[in-house]
């Protein structure tokens, strides 16, 4: 089964899965729909768009985490003044946003048909609409797409062979192991409710399993940074 694999690289990034009103959370790595909806935007797929939404979102998804990032907290203020001469404004509200701050994944996904992961590819190297890593202000710091991305080889082999895409700063140290999430084939390890069950102007999500676990550090070429 082929594999596409994507560099989800950046200053800030953000995968909320349980987010309601004021609090916006993030997960600890990209979530199934927040990767499903950064493809609809590059291949231009609308929000209301199911039919064509669907086959991405059954992929089959891994991520690995290359820099696992620093959690972050950032919180915003609004005013909602409902008078002209603003004489009436409601009390401050004040909105939290998590995130994760300076992460590196490498994202897999995995699926029967090879040309349908080029034509995926194909359109990461020249999105119809602007990609971004679960917000729209945070921007991807390096391109998601690369050459070479689609193997021939299943998810797991691919992502514990690709070199590692983060940058090793000065002070850091080569890990010996990095950690790998998959899917779930038998319903065992930490339920998400991230699955996309329909367009995303509906916005229903169903569960899947996902399990984590390590894997020795890649071999290849890992670029130093001043």
């Amino acid at each position: 089964m082929p594999t596409l694999l994507l560099r989800f690289i950046g200053p800030m990034q953000s995968w909320g899965t349980t987010s309601r009103f004021d609090q916006r959370d993030t997960g600890k790595e990209p979530s199934k729909s927040g990767v499903v909806g950064l493809l609809a935007a590059a291949m231009g797929i609308d929000r209301e768009n199911w039919d064509d939404l669907e086959p991405l979102t059954q992929l089959s998804m891994g991520v690995r985490h290359d820099r696992p990032g620093v959690p972050k907290r950032d919180y915003q203020t609004a005013q909602h003044i409902i008078s002209a001469d603003r004489s009436k404004i409601h009390d401050t509200a004040v909105t939290t946003r998590d995130y994760l701050a300076d992460a590196a994944f490498l994202v897999g996904l995995a699926g029967e048909d090879r040309t349908f992961l080029e034509q995926i590819h194909a359109a990461l190297h020249d999105p119809v609409w602007p990609l971004a890593l679960g917000r729209k202000s945070y921007v991807p710091s390096e391109s998601i797409w690369m050459e070479n991305a689609v193997q021939d080889v299943p998810l797991r082999e691919a992502l514990a062979r690709f070199p590692r895409i983060a940058t090793l700063r000065k002070w850091e140290e080569l890990p010996e192991k990095l950690l790998v999430s998959f899917e779930s084939e038998d319903g065992s390890g930490v339920l998400k409710m991230d699955q996309p069950l329909s367009s995303f102007a509906e916005r229903r999500f169903g569960a899947r399993f996902v399990h984590s676990e390590w894997i020795p550090f890649p071999q290849g070429v890992t670029h130093v940074s001043a």
